[in-house]
């Protein structure tokens, strides 16, 4: 099949799309597809054509790229799939204008973005835009979410085209070995932004500390100064809490794999990569029920609980009373389920399976969901 994949950015590492997308068009290649990824500003993936666009000057906020919609007009008489990812750029609104009714099929991924929480962020802004992404995705062949609750969100907000549910993958890393001669570590690791609930945490910290003199919690991640600066002083009041900025790479992989226990306490989620990388790094895991991650309980890697301070309090306390070798065996089973159901190689096939069926080339897939 001839592909293309459309998102705004895949240069920022604090951007979950930067390491999705281009994973997703690596893995399509290797399946032997011609694949394009059509960006504003963009990092080449081997086997994919890089297809940059460069906006105009005055209109950068905006995302007015001429030669975008060039290539859409191309695009839809020559590709089989346009696939884009997230909305409320014109980069993603560009799609759903021009490809619509010729040979190509349009896909929509919104990647959380059509979730309560997401679209009460930047509410004014959005809602000057809502009447052309909501055409948008109304005239899409098919919408993507990467699991359950995105699904709802899509039905929620009146849109009833197929959708397939397919999560997204990891890259399995390598571990690093496992520091030794250092005490407990609570990690929090993830953007640094409202929606992620540290407040929370932060409050739900200063009622576990004092009864567990041998842990301590780092939060570590990218986010503006002014909100940063007031998590910083909010955790300089605690006992053994400190933010450390954001990490990358290495330095991540190793944050990660000193870590005893993982914390997501978002208020709104639509897949948590970040939650996978912790899995993938065999450390156990307590996440808020705002993110798709129930499973970490039947898979016996996690906690999955609600929001707020008190009952995130509740289950940090009981994650932390379980031995070293008691997280460790749980860190163990929670890299073997990524493993097994989490690769790319597997995102790919389902994706291609998806693409199949919308071209009238098989029959539907079980993830995809009818009205």
């Amino acid at each position: 099949m001839k592909l293309t994949h459309i998102v705004p950015d895949t240069t920022s590492e604090a951007s979950g799309l930067s390491a999705t997308v281009p994973s997703i068009c690596r893995s399509l290649a290797m399946r032997g597809h011609d694949v394009t990824m059509s960006c504003h500003s963009g990092a080449r993936v081997e086997g994919v054509k890089l297809d940059l666009h460069a906006k105009l000057p005055l209109l950068q906020r905006l995302g007015v790229a001429p030669s975008h919609f060039e290539a859409l007009r191309r695009q839809r008489l020559t590709d089989d799939i346009v696939h884009s990812h997230s909305l409320w750029m014109l980069m993603n609104i560009a799609p759903g204008l021009i490809v619509p009714g010729a040979h190509a099929k349009l896909i929509c991924s919104p990647h959380g973005t059509l979730s309560a929480w997401a679209l009460s962020h930047s509410r004014g802004r959005k809602q000057l835009v809502w009447p052309l992404q909501r055409q948008v995705l109304a005239r899409a062949d098919l919408l993507h979410a990467t699991a359950d609750p995105e699904h709802d969100d899509i039905r929620a907000n009146g849109f009833d085209a197929p959708v397939a549910v397919i999560a997204n993958g990891i890259d399995l890393p390598q571990l690093p070995p496992r520091p030794d001669g250092h005490g407990r570590l609570l990690l929090f690791l993830s953007r640094i932004h409202p929606v992620k609930g540290i407040e929370a945490l932060l409050e739900a910290w200063s009622r576990v500390a004092p009864d567990n003199p041998n842990w301590e919690l780092m939060i570590a991640g990218p986010g503006e100064a002014s909100y940063v600066a007031a998590l910083a002083d909010q955790a300089s009041g605690l006992p053994r809490a400190k933010l450390i900025g954001p990490v990358y790479g290495a330095e991540k992989s190793a944050l990660y794999r000193r870590a005893d226990l993982f914390v997501l306490p978002s208020k709104s989620e639509n897949f948590a990569m970040v939650v996978a990388e912790a899995l993938g790094h065999e450390c156990p895991v307590v996440v808020s029920k705002a993110a798709p991650w129930a499973d970490v309980e039947s898979e016996g890697c996690g906690w999955w609980t609600d929001a707020g301070p008190e009952p995130l309090a509740a289950t940090l306390a009981a994650a932390m009373s379980l031995s070293v070798a008691e997280r460790s065996v749980m860190g163990v089973r929670g890299r073997a389920w990524i493993e097994k159901d989490f690769s790319w190689a597997s995102v790919a096939e389902r994706l291609e399976r998806a693409y199949d069926w919308i071209l009238g080339r098989g029959d539907r897939p079980d993830f995809i969901k009818l009205p």
